[in-house]
């Protein structure tokens, strides 16, 4: 029962740095970005492709596979997506998931469609047990707990600079009201592009950290949006501590019902997802709830 614990808990830190990005860019930009999981795909081929093709060490992927996808970001905010701010979220839609599908057929004509094996160092390989042959019986797989321990920094990180730095008081004036804000000085778009910069970077680094767990192939993006998606319907988007909480309990749904109910696949998760949305369609830890 611990060990479905722990590994739903390390799925669900995983899916929420994988969908915190879109939580930021729908909850304070107001922006649906569908494609959100095409740069996950982008960070976790980064870091495939640097450790087969050049050698390059695990633990230096990661960071680059942030930067990586972080400047493909940008250079799409500024020279697509910017246009599409205030536009109806019909156009926004239709707009991400076109870039989804040219990112899947690009990603299968340029790199081809077989599924991406990533060895992963010695040290991240294996498994501990604790309190063996017991019904409490804890196996923590090395690698998974290295995912908990990123993901919970990164979630302390980014908490703390939405909420205490003048960066996340700026973004906050600018979602707002732009017009004051700019009155007030503020660079609206150096701000917009820094934060959906940011959000592309995480979906990037989250790919590079679930390309072992995940699997990672051209249809990643297609695959796992409806993840994303139900992690920011569920949490909501007023808060980073919303989507975090939504995470990890799909994430132990998920690990829970495909343990004990493998006949029903995911089906869990959307059963849950139905009944939760049903009973607090705004989101069961938005601000607004009830």
């Amino acid at each position: 029962m611990l060990t479905i614990l722990f590994d739903g808990v390390a799925y669900g830190m995983l899916l929420f740095i994988l969908a915190v990005g879109l939580a930021v860019t729908m909850g304070l930009m107001n922006f649906i970005n569908l494609a959100h999981g095409a740069f996950a795909m982008v960070g976790g081929y980064i870091t495939v492709l640097l450790m087969q093709k050049m050698g390059v060490p695990f633990l230096w992927c990661l960071p680059l596979s942030f930067l990586g996808s972080a400047l493909l970001g940008a250079v799409l905010e500024f020279t697509l997506y910017r246009r599409l701010y205030g536009k109806p979220h019909l156009d926004q839609v239709l707009f991400s998931i076109g870039l989804v599908f040219m990112a899947v057929a690009s990603t299968d004509y340029f790199i081809g469609s077989t599924l991406q094996i990533m060895q992963l160092p010695e040290f991240l390989k294996g498994r501990t047990e604790l309190w063996a042959d017991t019904p409490f019986m804890l196996g923590m797989g090395h690698y998974r707990l290295f995912i908990i321990i990123v993901c919970a920094l990164l979630t302390v990180a980014l908490q703390s600079v939405l909420s205490k730095t003048r960066f996340g008081s700026r973004l906050r004036a600018a979602v707002d009201d732009q017009r004051v804000a700019a009155g007030l000085g503020i660079n609206v778009n150096i701000v917009f592009l820094a934060t959906f910069a940011v959000g592309s970077g995480l979906a990037g680094l989250g790919g590079a950290l679930g390309a072992e767990v995940l699997g990672l192939d051209p249809t990643f993006p297609l695959k796992f949006m409806v993840y994303f998606l139900i992690v920011v319907a569920v949490g909501g988007t007023t808060s980073i501590t919303g989507p975090l909480l939504a995470a990890l309990l799909l994430g132990i749904a998920d690990v829970a019902g495909k343990y004990y109910i493998p006949k029903m696949g995911a089906f869990t998760v959307y059963a849950l997802m139905i009944a939760i949305l049903i009973w607090r369609p705004q989101g069961l830890f938005s601000r607004g709830s009830k």
